[in-house]
């Protein structure tokens, strides 16, 4: 039977649509998508996090630009991070294990950099380091047709991809928190050297690496889910 329910919160000035499951009580882990997906690819993930013998409650929200939250066309990173804090508030969430993946993962590292507090425990599934790429990646080239995301959100988000602020680096050590970092291996699009720059620059970080690809928590399921879940009961 499925459980989850979707619903729409305003936050931070726009609509943000967000995926729930398991019991109201449980302790709260939100869960952020790749660039191009959604809240509803992490369905498989979250129904095991929610489910006994120790659930979770599971928040996994459209990030701005995608599904069915708002697409401004105002975009970036920390606009991102902000719509998050804003949501978790509206939501009633004190603190939360975040974990993001990819793009949601940069967002998830900026969460634990500006607001701390929020952040009970960090998790970064194929996250590259937050600093310019040598030599910058070239621009996404669009796909055909109708999208389920703005394209306005990749042509923003690949520019701030290629010259981040600098500050995302010099905060690294703000990030406090106990931190999971999970590399893909040698056949994900990520420079697995970059992520392994993670751990060196986070304080209390530890480095796993799940030969998988880019997409860990899709492609080897089980053992994403056997990593996290033995982090997230330490």
């Amino acid at each position: 039977m499925d459980t989850t329910l979707l619903h729409t919160v305003e936050a931070n000035g726009i609509t943000l649509a967000c995926r729930t499951w398991g019991p109201e009580d449980a302790p709260p882990v939100l869960l952020l998508h790749c660039r191009g997906a959604d809240g509803a690819d992490w369905t498989p993930i979250a129904e095991r996090l929610a489910a006994p013998p120790g659930p979770h409650r599971v928040y996994a929200p459209d990030l701005r630009g995608h599904g069915r939250s708002a697409w401004p066309g105002d975009y970036s990173f920390e606009a991102m991070s902000d719509d998050i804090r804003a949501l978790l508030a509206v939501l009633g969430v004190d603190s939360a294990d975040v974990v993001g993946h990819s793009l949601g993962g940069i967002v998830a590292i900026l969460l634990a950099q500006r607001h701390p507090g929020v952040v009970r425990r960090l998790v970064l599934e194929d996250v590259y380091v937050p600093a310019p790429p040598d030599p910058p990646r070239p621009p996404t080239e669009r796909p055909e047709g109708e999208l389920p995301f703005d394209w306005a959100m990749v042509r923003a988000t690949d520019e701030q991809r290629n010259a981040p602020d600098p500050v995302w680096w010099d905060h690294m050590d703000r990030i406090t928190m106990p931190a999971l970092v999970m590399g893909g291996g040698p056949t994900s699009h990520i420079p697995q050297h970059l992520i392994a720059q993670l751990p060196e620059v986070i304080p209390d970080a530890r480095l796993v690496t799940v030969d998988a690809g880019h997409l860990v928590h899709e492609t080897r399921p089980e053992e994403f889910l056997a990593v996290l879940e033995t982090f997230l009961d330490r």
